[in-house]
């Protein structure tokens, strides 16, 4: 029998795979049929899991020797990740629903982030600061201690390897809340961790609800940091529990992103971004494409034009690899679909899909495009986190904005023009974390990634993101006399 179907899954805490009382089914969103199951984690796990890592911390195992040993332990990391991929992608497109080949990508993404910040952990280097030939001067970066992370359903894998890798990077012990709909590739790629040989206590893992489990993380004075990514409901939630102890934070959470497009843009390159930016992993991506705000003059061309494209998309469950995959979860369907007859309702038109997919077992939504929809309607304000795009029209580039920027969202925009100048000047306008230009999910790796506003604060992603998981100690050194 294949490890995917009928297996139990365990935590991980403090170098052990560990079992618990209760259990929690794992749905395979293409048919609503449970599969497989997992260890549920207990408040006293969790307590466990962070005297662990508080242990591992304190006795200077991670930051004791040369910043080289952690280079090597994240280069073996990213190799032990690659020799999983094929397992942990099955795992993962059965649980969440996405297509086999984006679940492949997933891995491949996870080990590059190992791989990236492998190159950053010998580089964390102070400076000296000049105070006249009295003093010795110089600043250095210490690791936070505890790093508590909590990790999505949408993008599980490499979610968790954004933010653990640069963690394990500057020294933290970290422990990982995984998501309930979607823990089981994390399983597999924590599974690769054990065998890269960190030391005891470095990293943890805990499937549990995140009212118990996650309050309790949030809430602990043993928590040093907190990095989430969700909605905004739940980070309020978690910032309320961090304040107590004023524990420092990186929240990213939802978005309402929009795409400005000019007369002047490129029609295929639009159309690609379009077909990624919105109905990529069915447009459950918290920097999805969900507005496109185009100019009246190409508005009519520009709505046939995505409505025949939402049309085209082939549909089925991820192991065939299809364009468009089922939601992850009946409740989220739910959601989607009335929030879909909630825009019909206020008059959006929709010219592409607008319901449930018929006659289907699984969790499916139409991709679906709605126009006539003007800004003030929910459909336009409200994160539906499913494959729906608004189309909105403008007449001038300061309405343009102002529709882009109408939101209380800030993650992503981005803007289809060949004028250089307007692109630039739209950049400097948009208020968002990330700007694209001629093209949705420009960037990689390597380019910071985090929002403004309703989106959260900090940064993930490239060399800045590192130094969220560390705190600067300031040394200052009276040099004596003679």
């Amino acid at each position: 029998m294949e490890r995917s179907i009928g297996h139990h899954w365990l935590n991980y805490i403090d170098g052990e795979w560990v079992d618990c009382p209760n259990r929690l089914d794992v749905t395979n969103p293409a048919n609503g049929e449970p599969f497989a199951s997992i260890a549920l984690a207990s408040v006293e796990d969790a307590q466990r899991a962070l005297d662990a890592a508080t242990r591992c911390a304190a006795s200077g195992e991670l930051t004791r020797q040369r910043p080289a040993e952690r280079v090597r332990w994240l280069l073996r990391i990213a190799d032990e990740i690659r020799a999983v991929t094929e397992e942990g992608a099955r795992m993962l497109c059965l649980e969440n629903g996405k297509r086999l080949s984006d679940a492949r990508d997933e891995f491949a993404e996870a080990a590059r982030y190992f791989e990236y910040y492998a190159g950053l952990a010998d580089k964390l280097e102070g400076i000296s600061v000049p105070l006249g030939d009295d003093y010795v001067d110089f600043t250095r970066y210490e690791p936070m201690g505890v790093s508590v992370q909590i990790v999505p359903w949408n993008f599980p894998v490499s979610i968790c390897a954004r933010s653990l890798a640069p963690a394990l990077a500057a020294g933290n012990a970290v422990v990982v809340k995984s998501p309930e709909l979607s823990p089981l590739g994390m399983c597999v790629l924590f599974e690769a961790i054990a065998r890269a040989g960190l030391p005891r206590g470095a990293v943890q893992l805990l499937c549990g609800l995140g009212r118990d489990v996650g309050a309790h993380l949030a809430a602990s004075p043993q928590t040093r940091q907190i990095v989430f990514t969700g909605s905004v409901a739940t980070g309020r939630s978690i910032l309320a529990a961090a304040a107590q102890w004023a524990t420092p934070s990186v929240m990213e959470l939802g978005g309402k992103s929009a795409a400005i497009v000019f007369a002047d843009s490129d029609r295929a390159q639009l159309l690609a971004s379009v077909k990624s930016g919105i109905f990529f992993n069915s447009g459950q991506v918290c920097s999805a494409m969900s507005r496109l705000v185009v100019h009246r003059d190409i508005y009519d061309e520009v709505v046939a034009d995505v409505a025949q494209l939402a049309r085209g998309l082939t549909i089925g469950p991820g192991e065939q690899d299809p364009d468009h995959t089922p939601l992850i979860s009946g409740q989220q369907l739910e959601r989607v679909v009335a929030l879909c007859e909630a825009a019909i309702a206020e008059g959006a038109q929709p010219v592409a899909g607008g319901a449930r997919v018929a006659n289907r077992t699984g969790f499916y939504m139409q991709p679906t495009v709605f126009a006539g929809v003007n800004p003030e309607m929910a459909i336009a304000c409200e994160e539906v986190f499913g494959p729906v795009l608004s189309v909105i029209p403008f007449d001038t580039e300061e309405q343009a904005v102002a529709i882009a920027n109408g939101t209380p969202y800030g993650l992503v925009a981005g803007v289809f023009t060949r004028d250089v100048n307007r692109a630039l000047r739209f950049a400097r306008r948009l208020r968002a974390g990330q700007v694209f230009v001629n093209e949705w999910y420009a960037g990689g790796i390597e380019t910071p990634f985090g929002g403004v506003g309703l989106s959260g604060f900090g940064r993930e992603k490239g060399q800045e993101a590192i130094y969220s998981y560390v705190q600067t100690k300031n040394v200052a050194i009276r040099v004596a006399e003679g």
